[in-house]
């Protein structure tokens, strides 16, 4: 018999966020995973406040909706807050009852500078991290390191010579049309990092991936990741320069021999087949793996010949799928921050987002011996 429509809701609902949501659901254990972190790192939360006044909204609340958001791609903080009213998945993964009111989207600005920090990212990431030792899921030996131009949130036409002072304009070039963007004609002109700056963002530097691309202003993104699993064991971002993927990759291998006893192993592509680097690396105790040149190569058959060594140039490619999961889901296609120091915390919070998945996806397999 077909059923009536209801035209009046009820006024009582007796259910719970809890039982809407299906037990198997993929966002329960990173639900589970998260509020350990976050009871781990209560200390320092708690720090962040005053002792006295009027209550905050529970900085746990901000700190699960800025996960959400890397792990649903959701654009903007005004549009988290509107999926926040009416998705009752959202709620609860943030832990929001249904008596209570959404926060108004400008309360992410007014906390970015105590939350959105690099201390509180790398907190939270090493705490990620620290999971997935606890499951046994962390290869001791083999790794590879890579790193990615982000595009920054400021444009082309910020890019201004550094003696010139601020003008209307908009650009360094002839302008035509009038407006708050006029157009900006730049053929012809030398620009150069040590000669221009982004008025936007003076932290983003100019770069371009290969030959034949065009130049952007960016920062540099880079990871350290195990060869088992694909997890990411450490991250950095810097400025986008000739040498900072090499700096950047040693600075990591560093961190990670610090913590790791016994052989290591990293596979890297031929943008780290320098003599400086693997020199660099072999006084850490770590066998460079890059991947060989035909001319000037920095290794030789001593390294290329071992069985490993071909292993490690397949399983390095792992690391791109980390940076690909970063730029289509975690935002970071086209940065939404400006400054080196808030541009970290959300890289280093991306690549905790990023552990986050692969752990949920890795809870159903066996562990590897």
């Amino acid at each position: 018999m077909r059923g009536d429509e209801r035209q009046q809701e009820g006024f009582v609902v007796l259910t719970s966020l809890e039982d809407r949501i299906p037990s198997g659901h993929p966002l329960r254990p990173i639900r589970r995973m998260v509020d350990k972190a976050l009871r781990e790192m209560s200390p320092l939360l708690e720090g962040l406040y005053a002792a006295g006044g009027r209550h905050s909204i529970p900085p746990e609340y901000l700190i699960r909706a800025q996960l959400l958001q890397n792990l649903f791609t959701i654009p903007s903080e005004r549009r988290l807050c509107e999926h926040l009213e009416y998705n009752l998945l959202f709620r609860w993964f943030v832990g929001l009852p249904l008596s209570e009111p959404v926060w108004d989207h400008s309360t992410f600005t007014k906390n970015r500078d105590r939350l959105l920090s690099t201390e509180v990212a790398e907190l939270f990431f090493e705490k990620i991290r620290g999971e997935a030792e606890a499951r046994r899921l962390l290869s001791q030996e083999h790794f590879s390191c890579d790193g990615t131009l982000l595009e920054a949130a400021a444009s082309l036409k910020s890019f201004r010579p550094r003696d010139e002072a601020q003008d209307k304009g908009g650009g360094d070039g002839p302008t035509r049309g009038g407006g708050r963007n006029p157009e900006v004609d730049f053929h012809g002109e030398r620009r150069r990092n040590d000669t221009h700056a982004s008025t936007t963002d003076p932290d983003a530097r100019l770069a371009r991936k290969g030959a034949g691309k065009e130049a952007k202003l960016c920062y540099q993104g880079h990871v350290l990741i195990e060869n088992r699993n694909g997890l990411i064991v450490d991250c950095a971002l810097t400025q986008a320069t000739g040498k900072a993927e090499e700096e950047a990759a040693l600075l990591l291998l560093t961190r990670e021999r610090a913590r790791t006893r016994g052989r290591m192993t990293v596979g890297a592509d031929r943008g780290y087949n320098t003599h400086g680097f693997v020199r660099e690396t072999r006084s850490l105790g770590v066998t460079p793996h890059v991947a060989e040149k035909k001319r000037y190569s920095a290794i030789d058959g001593r390294t290329t010949s071992w069985e490993g060594y071909g292993v490690s140039m397949r399983r390095r490619k792992i690391v791109e799928e980390s940076f690909g999961w970063m730029k289509t889901v975690g935002n970071l296609r086209k940065l939404r921050h400006r400054g080196e120091k808030k541009v970290t915390a959300v890289f280093v919070f991306t690549c905790a987002a990023f552990n986050l998945v692969r752990l949920r996806n890795l809870g159903a397999e066996p562990c590897p011996g």
